[in-house]
């Protein structure tokens, strides 16, 4: 199969002759994350990286790295009391974050020309972007929600007023890649880790906005992924995200506890994406590890509606090769009979 007639297969969960693979690194450190609106060698660093990294390892999936563009940059400087929060005006098309994410993609684009893999955008949640903007990067820790939570136990109206506001913005900027920058899908990182606010109120008052950046993606593609973050071993609550409407999930296996075959079944038998931890075997093991481990998740989860991938980005500094490893020995178990007992 080519690298799209597999990828089409494991979307509509039909057999395929190996399961695809899709590992994602960043390719700049997290000092020149968010800094390519101000720093043009982070900026072409971020996107040569994958020129190097394809040289390497032709992936199986695509999936754009905007590093220096990561989350959308809103002014909160002035937001005093939740009720500032309709204030805001995040970036919208023609603004210097537009034009800048708009460059990087076509470039990245431009690097995988003669690939049929599916190409992904990446994307943030409202949430984790408004987070960002009042807490800055740090978005693991209680501390660095306190400001949130306050503002959400005060005021949610506003909060979801707010991102409302955000999420008009993220559609519009994925549309603009989807359908000006050769583009297919979104990659969409949503997130509860650390349990920064109480389930409940992430259920009522949060996940509306996640919903409404995937409704308008499914308008623009079939093959959207949610990635719930576990960035580090940070856990989530996977119940929240089950009813989401999206083609492809991802999570954190070894953060949430919960394996590709368990979690097949909660979100209702769509196909997933993961597996390996990620800065464990993928990063350190011995090959003969590493394709112990595939056979380990490809014994529990199947070859159908199944991809191979991590809880997150592996390390930025991980020998690419590891990933072919990853994908010879997929090539391997598939040729290997299976004796069920």
């Amino acid at each position: 199969m080519t690298k799209r007639e597999r990828f089409e297969k494991f979307l509509a969960n039909e057999p395929v002759d190996r399961v695809p693979v899709a590992f994602f690194h960043h390719f700049t450190t997290e000092q020149e994350w968010l800094t390519g609106l101000k720093d043009e060698a982070a900026f072409e660093k971020n996107i040569e990286g994958h020129r190097t990294a394809r040289a390497k390892f032709d992936p199986d999936v695509i999936k754009i790295m905007n590093d220096t563009l990561m989350i959308m940059p809103v002014d909160t400087s002035f937001v005093k009391t939740p009720a500032d929060l309709r204030k805001i005006q995040p970036p919208m098309p023609g603004s210097a974050f537009f034009e800048k994410s708009k460059e990087l993609t076509k470039r990245v684009v431009a690097i995988y020309e003669g690939s049929d893999a599916p190409i992904y955008i990446t994307a943030f949640s409202p949430c984790i972007i408004l987070r960002n903007s009042i807490s800055g990067m740090d978005i693991g820790t209680e501390v660095a929600h306190s400001k949130l939570y306050s503002f959400l136990e005060e005021d949610p109206d506003s909060v979801m007023a707010a991102l409302d506001i955000i999420a008009d913005s993220v559609n519009a900027l994925n549309k603009m890649l989807l359908t000006e920058c050769g583009a297919e899908a979104v990659y969409l990182s949503v997130n509860i880790q650390a349990h920064y606010v109480p389930d409940e109120f992430y259920a009522k008052y949060i996940a509306p906005s996640d919903k409404k950046v995937l409704a308008a993606a499914n308008e623009l593609s079939r093959f959207n992924m949610l990635h719930i973050c576990g960035y580090h071993g940070k856990s989530n609550n996977l119940e929240l995200f089950k009813d989401y409407d999206v083609p492809v999930f991802n999570w954190a296996v070894h953060a949430e506890g919960v394996g590709l075959a368990e979690g097949k079944k909660l979100f209702g038998g769509k196909p997933v994406c993961g597996g390996f931890a990620q800065a464990e075997t993928i990063y350190t093991g011995t090959r003969e590890e590493i394709t112990a481990e595939v056979c380990k998740y490809l014994d529990e989860a199947g070859q159908v509606g199944v991809m191979l991938g991590a809880d997150c980005t592996v390390p930025t500094d991980i020998d690419d090769e590891r990933l072919e490893w990853v994908r010879q020995a997929a090539i391997q178990y598939a040729a290997t009979p299976r004796v069920k007992l």
